[in-house]
Protein backbone atom coordinates (compact mmCIF):
# COMPACT_ATOMS: atom_id res chain seq x y z
CA UNK A 1 0.00 0.00 0.00
CA UNK A 2 1.08 3.56 -0.64
CA UNK A 3 -0.74 6.51 0.96
CA UNK A 4 0.95 9.77 0.12
CA UNK A 5 -0.72 12.28 2.44
CA UNK A 6 -2.73 12.50 5.69
CA UNK A 7 -6.14 12.12 4.03
CA UNK A 8 -4.93 8.97 2.25
CA UNK A 9 -3.52 7.63 5.52
CA UNK A 10 -6.94 7.99 7.12
CA UNK A 11 -8.65 6.19 4.23
CA UNK A 12 -6.03 3.44 4.22
CA UNK A 13 -6.38 2.95 7.97
CA UNK A 14 -10.11 2.36 7.60
CA UNK A 15 -9.51 0.00 4.68
CA UNK A 16 -6.99 -1.96 6.74
CA UNK A 17 -9.69 -2.55 9.37
CA UNK A 18 -11.79 -4.32 6.75
CA UNK A 19 -8.88 -6.25 5.24
CA UNK A 20 -7.64 -7.50 8.62
CA UNK A 21 -11.15 -8.53 9.63
CA UNK A 22 -11.34 -10.67 6.46
CA UNK A 23 -7.73 -11.88 6.61
CA UNK A 24 -6.42 -11.70 10.22
CA UNK A 25 -2.90 -12.75 9.18
CA UNK A 26 -2.65 -10.06 6.51
CA UNK A 27 0.68 -8.24 6.26
CA UNK A 28 0.66 -4.71 4.85
CA UNK A 29 3.81 -2.87 3.81
CA UNK A 30 4.86 0.16 1.75
CA UNK A 31 4.43 3.85 2.51
CA UNK A 32 1.91 5.08 5.07
CA UNK A 33 1.18 7.31 8.02
CA UNK A 34 0.13 7.06 11.67
CA UNK A 35 -3.38 5.63 11.11
CA UNK A 36 -1.86 2.78 9.11
CA UNK A 37 0.97 2.26 11.59
CA UNK A 38 -1.55 1.89 14.41
CA UNK A 39 -2.95 -1.10 12.53
CA UNK A 40 0.39 -2.86 12.20
CA UNK A 41 1.38 -1.43 8.84
CA UNK A 42 5.12 -1.61 8.10
CA UNK A 43 6.27 1.68 6.53
CA UNK A 44 9.41 1.38 4.40
CA UNK A 45 9.48 5.15 3.84
CA UNK A 46 7.89 8.01 5.78
CA UNK A 47 4.64 9.29 4.34
CA UNK A 48 5.79 12.87 4.83
CA UNK A 49 8.29 12.46 1.98
CA UNK A 50 5.39 12.26 -0.48
CA UNK A 51 3.27 15.11 0.92
CA UNK A 52 4.13 17.69 -1.75
CA UNK A 53 1.46 19.46 -3.77
CA UNK A 54 1.59 21.65 -6.88
CA UNK A 55 3.80 21.79 -9.94
CA UNK A 56 6.51 24.25 -9.02
CA UNK A 57 6.52 23.04 -5.40
CA UNK A 58 7.35 19.45 -6.34
CA UNK A 59 10.42 20.28 -8.44
CA UNK A 60 12.95 20.44 -5.56
CA UNK A 61 11.73 17.03 -4.37
CA UNK A 62 11.38 15.35 -7.77
CA UNK A 63 14.61 13.37 -7.79
CA UNK A 64 13.94 11.96 -4.32
CA UNK A 65 10.36 11.02 -5.19
CA UNK A 66 11.38 9.26 -8.39
CA UNK A 67 14.12 7.42 -6.53
CA UNK A 68 11.67 6.20 -3.87
CA UNK A 69 9.18 5.05 -6.51
CA UNK A 70 11.86 3.21 -8.49
CA UNK A 71 13.23 1.45 -5.41
CA UNK A 72 9.80 0.53 -4.10
CA UNK A 73 8.76 -0.90 -7.46
CA UNK A 74 11.91 -3.00 -7.67
CA UNK A 75 11.39 -4.33 -4.15
CA UNK A 76 7.77 -5.32 -4.82
CA UNK A 77 8.56 -6.98 -8.14
CA UNK A 78 11.36 -8.96 -6.49
CA UNK A 79 8.94 -10.10 -3.75
CA UNK A 80 5.45 -9.83 -5.30
CA UNK A 81 2.54 -9.07 -2.96
CA UNK A 82 -0.92 -10.59 -3.51
CA UNK A 83 -2.21 -7.12 -4.37
CA UNK A 84 -0.97 -3.54 -4.47
CA UNK A 85 -3.30 -0.78 -3.32
CA UNK A 86 -2.47 2.81 -4.17
CA UNK A 87 -4.42 5.27 -2.04
CA UNK A 88 -4.94 8.55 -3.89
CA UNK A 89 -1.59 10.32 -4.70
CA UNK A 90 -2.01 9.60 -8.45
CA UNK A 91 1.12 11.46 -9.53
CA UNK A 92 3.19 9.01 -7.48
CA UNK A 93 1.03 5.90 -7.57
CA UNK A 94 0.07 5.68 -11.24
CA UNK A 95 3.61 5.18 -12.46
CA UNK A 96 4.23 2.60 -9.75
CA UNK A 97 0.94 0.79 -10.41
CA UNK A 98 1.58 0.61 -14.16
CA UNK A 99 4.96 -0.97 -13.55
CA UNK A 100 3.54 -3.50 -11.09
CA UNK A 101 0.56 -4.29 -13.32
CA UNK A 102 2.91 -4.98 -16.23
CA UNK A 103 4.78 -7.39 -13.94
CA UNK A 104 1.57 -9.32 -13.24
CA UNK A 105 0.80 -7.91 -9.79
CA UNK A 106 -2.92 -7.05 -9.30
CA UNK A 107 -3.35 -3.34 -8.72
CA UNK A 108 -6.15 -1.43 -7.04
CA UNK A 109 -6.45 2.34 -6.90
CA UNK A 110 -8.47 3.67 -3.97
CA UNK A 111 -10.03 7.06 -4.72
CA UNK A 112 -10.52 7.91 -8.34
CA UNK A 113 -8.63 11.00 -9.51
CA UNK A 114 -10.97 13.93 -10.04
CA UNK A 115 -11.13 13.44 -13.82
CA UNK A 116 -14.60 14.98 -13.72
CA UNK A 117 -13.11 18.24 -12.41
CA UNK A 118 -9.74 18.99 -13.98
CA UNK A 119 -7.95 15.70 -14.52
CA UNK A 120 -9.57 14.26 -17.65
CA UNK A 121 -6.09 13.48 -18.93
CA UNK A 122 -5.62 11.09 -16.00
CA UNK A 123 -8.13 8.56 -17.40
CA UNK A 124 -5.69 6.93 -19.83
CA UNK A 125 -3.11 6.66 -17.06
CA UNK A 126 -5.69 5.26 -14.66
CA UNK A 127 -6.73 2.58 -17.17
CA UNK A 128 -3.09 1.59 -17.73
CA UNK A 129 -2.35 1.53 -14.01
CA UNK A 130 -5.24 -0.01 -12.10
CA UNK A 131 -7.02 -3.33 -12.52
CA UNK A 132 -9.81 -1.94 -10.37
CA UNK A 133 -10.78 1.43 -8.89
CA UNK A 134 -12.50 1.91 -5.54
CA UNK A 135 -14.65 5.03 -5.84
CA UNK A 136 -15.83 7.19 -2.96
CA UNK A 137 -18.49 9.09 -4.92
CA UNK A 138 -21.55 7.37 -6.45
CA UNK A 139 -21.42 9.06 -9.84
CA UNK A 140 -17.88 7.87 -10.64
CA UNK A 141 -18.22 4.13 -11.57
CA UNK A 142 -20.69 4.74 -14.45
CA UNK A 143 -18.40 7.45 -15.86
CA UNK A 144 -15.34 5.20 -15.57
CA UNK A 145 -17.22 2.31 -17.20
CA UNK A 146 -17.66 4.48 -20.31
CA UNK A 147 -13.87 4.41 -20.61
CA UNK A 148 -13.53 0.68 -19.96
CA UNK A 149 -12.31 1.05 -16.39
CA UNK A 150 -13.65 -1.40 -13.80
CA UNK A 151 -14.77 0.35 -10.61
CA UNK A 152 -16.85 -0.12 -7.47
CA UNK A 153 -18.60 2.54 -5.40
CA UNK A 154 -17.69 1.91 -1.76
CA UNK A 155 -19.04 5.08 -0.15
CA UNK A 156 -16.91 7.67 1.54
CA UNK A 157 -15.26 6.29 4.71
CA UNK A 158 -15.50 9.62 6.47
CA UNK A 159 -19.30 9.52 6.20
CA UNK A 160 -19.33 6.46 8.46
CA UNK A 161 -16.76 7.79 10.90
CA UNK A 162 -18.32 11.22 11.39
CA UNK A 163 -21.63 11.11 13.32
CA UNK A 164 -24.79 12.24 11.60
CA UNK A 165 -25.39 14.65 14.49
CA UNK A 166 -22.03 15.92 15.80
CA UNK A 167 -21.90 16.91 19.49
CA UNK A 168 -20.73 20.53 19.43
CA UNK A 169 -20.80 21.01 23.20
CA UNK A 170 -18.76 17.86 23.89
CA UNK A 171 -16.17 18.93 21.33
CA UNK A 172 -15.91 22.37 22.90
CA UNK A 173 -15.55 20.91 26.37
CA UNK A 174 -12.74 18.64 25.15
CA UNK A 175 -10.94 21.65 23.67
CA UNK A 176 -11.54 23.84 26.71
CA UNK A 177 -13.77 26.26 24.79
CA UNK A 178 -16.78 28.02 26.30
CA UNK A 179 -20.16 26.68 25.15
CA UNK A 180 -21.75 30.01 24.29
CA UNK A 181 -19.15 32.07 22.39
CA UNK A 182 -18.81 32.06 18.58
CA UNK A 183 -16.01 29.79 17.38
CA UNK A 184 -14.32 29.96 13.98
CA UNK A 185 -12.11 27.06 12.88
CA UNK A 186 -9.06 28.00 10.81
CA UNK A 187 -7.82 25.13 8.63
CA UNK A 188 -5.10 26.43 6.29
CA UNK A 189 -4.03 22.91 5.24
CA UNK A 190 -1.73 20.05 6.14
CA UNK A 191 1.20 20.78 3.82
CA UNK A 192 4.11 23.15 4.34
CA UNK A 193 3.28 24.99 1.11
CA UNK A 194 -0.33 25.52 2.22
CA UNK A 195 0.80 26.96 5.55
CA UNK A 196 3.17 29.26 3.69
CA UNK A 197 0.52 30.57 1.30
CA UNK A 198 -2.60 30.54 3.48
CA UNK A 199 -1.83 30.76 7.21
CA UNK A 200 -1.03 34.47 7.28
CA UNK A 201 -4.11 35.27 5.16
CA UNK A 202 -6.33 33.25 7.49
CA UNK A 203 -4.88 34.83 10.63
CA UNK A 204 -5.19 38.33 9.21
CA UNK A 205 -8.80 37.57 8.29
CA UNK A 206 -9.35 36.35 11.86
CA UNK A 207 -8.09 39.66 13.24
CA UNK A 208 -10.56 41.50 10.99
CA UNK A 209 -13.39 39.26 12.19
CA UNK A 210 -12.38 39.95 15.79
CA UNK A 211 -12.77 43.68 15.20
CA UNK A 212 -16.41 43.05 14.24
CA UNK A 213 -17.08 40.24 16.74
CA UNK A 214 -14.82 40.76 19.81
CA UNK A 215 -16.12 37.63 21.58
CA UNK A 216 -15.12 35.29 18.75
CA UNK A 217 -12.64 32.54 19.45
CA UNK A 218 -10.47 30.92 16.81
CA UNK A 219 -9.09 27.39 16.79
CA UNK A 220 -6.37 26.18 14.44
CA UNK A 221 -5.47 22.48 14.26
CA UNK A 222 -1.84 22.04 13.17
CA UNK A 223 0.02 18.99 11.96
CA UNK A 224 2.81 18.14 14.44
CA UNK A 225 5.57 18.76 11.90
CA UNK A 226 4.10 22.16 10.98
CA UNK A 227 3.15 23.45 14.42
CA UNK A 228 6.27 25.59 14.76
CA UNK A 229 5.55 27.32 11.44
CA UNK A 230 1.92 27.87 12.46
CA UNK A 231 2.91 29.31 15.82
CA UNK A 232 5.38 31.65 14.14
CA UNK A 233 2.65 32.97 11.84
CA UNK A 234 0.23 33.22 14.76
CA UNK A 235 2.69 35.23 16.84
CA UNK A 236 2.59 37.95 14.19
CA UNK A 237 -1.18 37.65 13.85
CA UNK A 238 -2.07 39.66 16.94
CA UNK A 239 -4.89 37.39 18.13
CA UNK A 240 -3.46 36.73 21.57
CA UNK A 241 -5.55 34.44 23.74
CA UNK A 242 -8.44 34.52 21.25
CA UNK A 243 -6.55 31.92 19.19
CA UNK A 244 -6.13 28.32 20.32
CA UNK A 245 -3.62 26.19 18.40
CA UNK A 246 -3.99 22.44 18.87
CA UNK A 247 -1.97 19.55 17.50
CA UNK A 248 -4.09 17.49 15.13
CA UNK A 249 -7.73 17.11 16.27
CA UNK A 250 -9.10 18.69 13.08
CA UNK A 251 -12.36 16.74 13.32
CA UNK A 252 -12.89 17.78 16.94
CA UNK A 253 -12.23 21.37 15.92
CA UNK A 254 -14.79 21.12 13.10
CA UNK A 255 -17.32 19.62 15.50
CA UNK A 256 -16.75 22.51 17.93
CA UNK A 257 -16.93 25.43 15.51
CA UNK A 258 -19.79 27.53 14.18
CA UNK A 259 -18.11 28.22 10.85
CA UNK A 260 -14.78 27.35 9.28
CA UNK A 261 -12.32 29.15 7.05
CA UNK A 262 -10.74 26.24 5.24
CA UNK A 263 -8.28 25.31 2.51
CA UNK A 264 -9.68 23.50 -0.52
CA UNK A 265 -9.18 19.75 -0.19
CA UNK A 266 -10.53 16.70 1.61
CA UNK A 267 -11.04 18.72 4.80
CA UNK A 268 -13.88 20.62 3.10
CA UNK A 269 -15.82 17.36 2.79
CA UNK A 270 -15.16 16.70 6.49
CA UNK A 271 -16.58 20.13 7.26
CA UNK A 272 -19.66 19.34 5.17
CA UNK A 273 -20.16 16.04 7.01
CA UNK A 274 -19.96 17.98 10.28
CA UNK A 275 -22.72 20.21 8.78
CA UNK A 276 -20.63 23.35 9.21
CA UNK A 277 -20.88 26.43 7.00
CA UNK A 278 -17.53 27.23 5.46
CA UNK A 279 -15.53 29.59 3.32
CA UNK A 280 -13.22 27.67 0.99
CA UNK A 281 -9.95 29.35 0.08
CA UNK A 282 -6.79 28.50 -1.79
CA UNK A 283 -3.61 30.24 -2.79
CA UNK A 284 -0.51 28.70 -4.35
CA UNK A 285 2.62 29.37 -6.34
CA UNK A 286 1.76 31.62 -9.31
CA UNK A 287 3.07 29.18 -11.92
CA UNK A 288 1.16 26.24 -10.40
CA UNK A 289 -2.02 28.32 -10.40
CA UNK A 290 -1.63 29.30 -14.06
CA UNK A 291 -1.19 25.65 -15.02
CA UNK A 292 -4.15 24.42 -12.97
CA UNK A 293 -6.74 27.11 -13.62
CA UNK A 294 -6.92 26.40 -17.36
CA UNK A 295 -7.55 22.69 -16.73
CA UNK A 296 -10.68 23.08 -14.62
CA UNK A 297 -13.61 21.33 -16.32
CA UNK A 298 -16.36 22.75 -14.12
CA UNK A 299 -17.01 25.93 -12.18
CA UNK A 300 -16.43 24.46 -8.69
CA UNK A 301 -13.23 23.57 -6.87
CA UNK A 302 -14.47 22.68 -3.37
CA UNK A 303 -15.84 19.16 -2.86
CA UNK A 304 -19.09 20.30 -1.17
CA UNK A 305 -19.92 22.45 -4.19
CA UNK A 306 -18.91 19.73 -6.65
CA UNK A 307 -21.12 17.16 -4.92
CA UNK A 308 -24.05 19.55 -4.61
CA UNK A 309 -23.50 20.77 -8.18
CA UNK A 310 -23.80 24.43 -7.17
CA UNK A 311 -22.07 27.06 -5.08
CA UNK A 312 -23.58 26.19 -1.70
CA UNK A 313 -20.50 27.70 0.00
CA UNK A 314 -18.22 30.50 -1.24
CA UNK A 315 -14.87 29.79 -2.89
CA UNK A 316 -12.17 32.47 -2.78
CA UNK A 317 -9.17 31.37 -4.82
CA UNK A 318 -5.74 32.85 -5.49
CA UNK A 319 -5.97 36.66 -5.85
CA UNK A 320 -9.57 36.62 -4.59
CA UNK A 321 -8.44 35.11 -1.27
CA UNK A 322 -7.66 38.43 0.40
CA UNK A 323 -7.99 38.67 4.18
CA UNK A 324 -10.73 41.26 3.74
CA UNK A 325 -12.79 39.03 1.44
CA UNK A 326 -12.25 35.97 3.63
CA UNK A 327 -13.35 37.87 6.75
CA UNK A 328 -16.45 39.27 5.02
CA UNK A 329 -17.50 35.80 3.83
CA UNK A 330 -17.12 34.31 7.31
CA UNK A 331 -19.06 37.17 8.89
CA UNK A 332 -21.84 36.65 6.35
CA UNK A 333 -22.34 33.10 7.64
CA UNK A 334 -22.29 34.35 11.23
CA UNK A 335 -25.02 36.87 10.37
CA UNK A 336 -27.21 34.41 8.41
CA UNK A 337 -28.77 31.73 10.68
CA UNK A 338 -31.51 30.84 8.17
CA UNK A 339 -28.98 30.32 5.38
CA UNK A 340 -26.86 28.24 7.75
CA UNK A 341 -29.83 26.02 8.65
CA UNK A 342 -30.64 25.41 4.97
CA UNK A 343 -27.01 24.46 4.32
CA UNK A 344 -26.99 22.06 7.26
CA UNK A 345 -30.05 20.29 5.85
CA UNK A 346 -28.36 20.01 2.46
CA UNK A 347 -25.22 18.56 4.04
CA UNK A 348 -27.28 16.08 6.09
CA UNK A 349 -28.76 14.65 2.87
CA UNK A 350 -25.28 14.45 1.35
CA UNK A 351 -24.03 12.62 4.44
CA UNK A 352 -26.71 9.95 4.08
CA UNK A 353 -25.85 9.44 0.42
CA UNK A 354 -22.16 8.89 1.15
CA UNK A 355 -22.66 6.69 4.23
CA UNK A 356 -21.83 3.06 3.35
CA UNK A 357 -19.87 0.21 4.91
CA UNK A 358 -16.78 1.24 3.00
CA UNK A 359 -14.36 -1.20 4.60
CA UNK A 360 -16.54 -4.22 3.78
CA UNK A 361 -17.47 -3.09 0.25
CA UNK A 362 -13.83 -2.38 -0.56
CA UNK A 363 -12.71 -5.69 0.91
CA UNK A 364 -15.38 -7.54 -1.11
CA UNK A 365 -14.09 -5.90 -4.30
CA UNK A 366 -10.47 -6.74 -3.46
CA UNK A 367 -11.40 -10.36 -2.68
CA UNK A 368 -12.93 -10.73 -6.16
CA UNK A 369 -9.74 -9.42 -7.71
CA UNK A 370 -7.65 -11.91 -5.76
CA UNK A 371 -9.93 -14.75 -6.85
CA UNK A 372 -9.28 -14.17 -10.56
Amino acid sequence: MVAGEPSGDLLAGLLLDGLKARWPDLQAVGIGGPHMLQRGFQAWWAQSLLAVRGYAEVLPHLFKLLSIRRDLGARLIAHPPDVFIGIDAPDFNFGLEARLKAAGIPTVHFVSPSFWAWRAGKLAKLKASADHVLCIFPFEPPLLAQHGIAATYVGHPLASVIPLEPDRLAARAALGLPPDEPVVALLPGSRESEIRYLATRFLTAARLILLQRPTTRFVLPAMPALRAAVEQAAHAGGLGDRLLIVTGQSQRVLAACDVTLIASGTATLEAALFKRPMVIAYNMNWLSWQLMRHRNLQPWVGLPNILCREFVVPELLQDAATPEALAAAVLDWMDSPEKTLALQQRFAALHQELRRDTAQLATDAIEKILAR
